[in-house]
């Protein structure tokens, strides 16, 4: 696969999204199946709650809010777990106590990235939230989260007590509204075609053979 011929996939997620994490095993899957695959993946902002308080709040109490009691909240979820186990994945709902504001969460993804590390940082996200249940909203547990993967943990820690890149973040989570994205996670593929939600890795294999089978049959430049 050459720099011509790959494909960008840009991913918006949130965090703390359970069908963000499964979407994310799923695409992995198919992409360890066929590892001559186009993608260059990059993650954007999405939150889920914008307007959740800085410190978050008690996770029950906010599904139970969210989905008008606690039976509504078991309801609600109930797809989670089975797609979850589908997945592979293990969530701890249990240890989950807060529902955190993201935004930092995103800040740390942003930066990781320009590190060349941001899917490491997606995934560590992901396993301190939903296998640990740690609030990802605490800067010194994102600042570990970011040592833990090769970041410098000091340096991160200073950033997050300041202001670098909170409206950044903000201003691309509106783009990604006003251009009609209102779930996650969302796929982009090129740049043109949106693949909502969680799909399953028989798609996305079948997603990327099409790719591929388009850069075979593509005439060669002159």
């Amino acid at each position: 696969m050459t720099q011509d011929t790959m494909v960008k996939l840009d991913i918006l997620s949130d965090p703390i999204c359970p069908w963000c994490y499964i979407g994310k095993a799923n695409l992995d899957k198919a992409l360890a199946e066929i590892p001559d695959h186009p993608f260059v993946i990059e993650w954007h902002p999405f939150q889920l709650n914008p307007d959740m308080p800085d410190e978050g709040m008690d996770r029950r109490a906010y599904l139970e809010a969210k989905f008008g009691g606690k039976d509504g909240a078991v309801r609600a979820y109930a797809p989670v777990v089975e797609h979850a186990e589908k997945a592979g994945l293990s969530i701890d709902f249990e240890a989950m106590q807060r529902t955190p504001n993201t935004l930092d969460a995103h800040r740390l993804i942003h930066w990781a990235g320009i590190e060349g590390k941001q899917t490491e940082a997606v995934d560590a996200l992901f396993s301190a939230y939903f296998t640990k249940g740690q609030d990802i909203g605490d800067p010194e547990i994102l600042a570990d989260i970011a040592d833990d993967i090769g970041m410098e943990r000091d340096v991160v820690l200073k950033l997050l007590e300041g202001e670098n890149d909170r409206e950044d973040i903000r201003t691309r989570d509106a783009h990604s509204r006003k251009m009609g994205v209102n779930s996650v996670p969302t796929f982009i593929v090129a740049n043109q075609h949106a693949v909502p939600g969680a799909q399953p890795p028989e798609l996305w294999k079948q997603v990327i053979a099409d790719i591929l089978e388009q850069i075979k049959s593509a005439p060669a430049p002159e």
